[in-house]
């Protein structure tokens, strides 16, 4: 089956240099967290995180849910022809089981993200629904072995939605980035085998995401 990866994700823990922030210490104390275990998220952290490396990729952990509900509600995720993972900004890797059904709520999803960070896995009547791994993205396709790994960003070739679909096959890989401004990083760069733009503007990651895949649904339901 295709594999969906979501790299360079914004999605980490609160970094240790940032817990100290009086923006961090108000949070965590009016919501009863641990900075050492809770999302870094722009719309409460933005004072802490202004100046730090990465900055426009970092800190939108909402960009995940959105994009993860929009793919886990397809006909072809729900019919197991698709296999998921969120490759993080800091290199860390969640694989995602088949079937699972994220919470819509974000505080909810919010949740669940930290008690995978802090526990590795997340797990109900002994099946893994979610597990963390420290790997960087080229490990991760080193371990899927795809026949052809695809990405797209405005800077690629020109193309459309429905003729990419027609270029993904069972054993492609596609990569959207997890981030909300910027580009892929000459690491990811080396690991695509073709890069394509989709359109002259630039998506966010869950419109790119419903739409290639409703595209490649119709090769293969139809």
């Amino acid at each position: 089956m295709p594999t969906l990866i979501l790299a360079e994700s914004s999605l980490e823990i609160i970094p240790t240099e940032l817990r100290n922030h009086a923006s961090v210490i108000s949070y965590c104390r009016r919501n009863e967290k641990k900075s050492s275990e809770t999302l870094l998220d722009n719309s409460w952290h933005f004072a802490a995180m202004k100046g730090i490396k990465n900055e426009i990729k970092r800190g939108r952990p909402d960009i995940i849910h959105l994009t993860l509900l929009a793919i886990c509600n397809t006909p072809l995720y729900k019919n197991n022809k698709l296999k998921i993972f969120v490759h993080t900004i800091n290199d860390k890797v969640i694989s995602i089981s088949d079937n699972i059904r994220l919470p819509k709520s974000y505080h909810r999803f919010q949740g669940l993200i930290e008690k995978l960070y802090k526990n590795n896995k997340i797990e109900i009547d002994n099946t893994i629904l979610l597990e963390l791994h420290d790997m960087t993205f080229e490990e991760l396709i080193t371990k899927i072995r795809p026949s052809k790994v695809l990405g797209f960003s405005t800077t690629g070739n020109k193309s459309s939605f429905q003729n990419t679909a027609k270029i993904i096959t069972e054993d492609s890989c596609i990569v959207i980035g997890g981030f909300q401004k910027g580009h892929f990083n000459e690491r990811v760069l080396k690991q695509f085998d073709d890069l394509k733009s989709l359109h002259d503007d630039s998506l966010e990651a869950h419109v790119i995401a419903s739409r290639i895949l409703y595209e490649y649904e119709k090769t293969i339901f139809i």
